[in-house]
């Protein structure tokens, strides 16, 4: 189950994205979504019902795309607009993906790029471009539906998906799920276009700052700073998966999801769990 409030002005897109980010859950663990139930909470009075109308249509739209179904949902009367889904899924317990799974050796794999925390901030700001808006919601409404099945393919069984508690944080989730040091390679990071010049504005995110604060002691911060360092702590919005991938079959994983970037390595326990290198 997930939702929010909305990140972006147009209701339909707002759904696309609140949909896509909740059947992530189920992709991150090499499942299938079957059903949703849509998840509401709506100022009424305030907004017109077509508002609502089109953002269950957005997530609609999305949830077919995923090959599930809508079955039904709640909605109850709020003072701020909320939308998500509570998303039902199947897999195969023989070859389900956890962050539990890390084995020393494994390549991790960046499937999608970062910078959605700090491009959404702008938007609401008013000072996003058309065209880095255009990427940062086509990153955002895409499915990682691929990436998954992908993962499975090539017999990996370890992998989660990247939302708000950034890339760091949910590297470091896998860390201690795994009994592993995860290195994380700063220079490596796909990042969306027009993020560092948003950051080089000033721009920053409440939820940065809370994933800062737990993660200061956790990590072995090594050289990376400024930009990097608050890349790799931005809190994501629909993100990508982070899978990790026996070496030999790292270039078949890259050839079935050409997007995705090999950013780290899992290695033996040190004294941090996660180091950004």
């Amino acid at each position: 189950m997930d939702f929010f409030a909305p990140i972006v002005d147009d209701p339909y897109l707002f759904g696309q994205i609140a949909a896509a980010n909740a059947l992530s859950d189920i992709y991150a663990m090499g499942g299938e979504p079957l059903t949703a139930l849509n998840i509401v909470g709506f100022p009424s009075g305030k907004l017109p019902i077509e508002v609502l109308t089109d953002i269950l249509r957005g997530g609609q739209d999305k949830v077919h795309e995923a090959g599930a179904l809508v079955v039904g949902g709640h909605s109850i009367i709020d003072e701020e607009l909320k939308f998500g889904l509570a998303v039902t899924g199947r897999a195969d317990p023989r070859r389900i993906l956890s962050n539990a799974n890390a084995t020393v050796g494994d390549v991790l794999l960046l499937t999608k790029p970062l910078g959605t925390g700090i491009l959404a901030t702008a938007g609401k700001q008013g000072t996003l471009g058309t065209e880095e808006a255009d990427g940062l919601y086509a990153s955002m409404c895409a499915l990682n539906g691929i990436a998954s099945r992908a993962a499975l393919a090539v017999g990996s069984r370890c992998a989660t998906d990247i939302t708000g508690f950034g890339l760091l944080g949910h590297a470091h989730n896998i860390a201690e799920a795994s009994r592993v040091t995860v290195v994380i390679h700063a220079d490596r990071l796909p990042v969306l276009p027009g993020t560092e010049d948003a950051w080089r504005r000033g721009v920053r995110t409440g939820g940065a700052e809370r994933n800062t604060e737990f993660l200061e002691s956790r990590v072995e911060w090594g050289a990376a700073g400024g930009f990097a360092r608050d890349l790799a702590i931005d809190p994501q919005t629909s993100g990508g998966l982070l899978v990790a991938v026996a070496p030999p079959r790292v270039e078949e994983y890259l050839s079935l999801v050409p997007s995705a970037v090999a950013i780290g390595e899992v290695v033996g326990r040190g004294s941090h769990g996660l180091v950004l290198a």
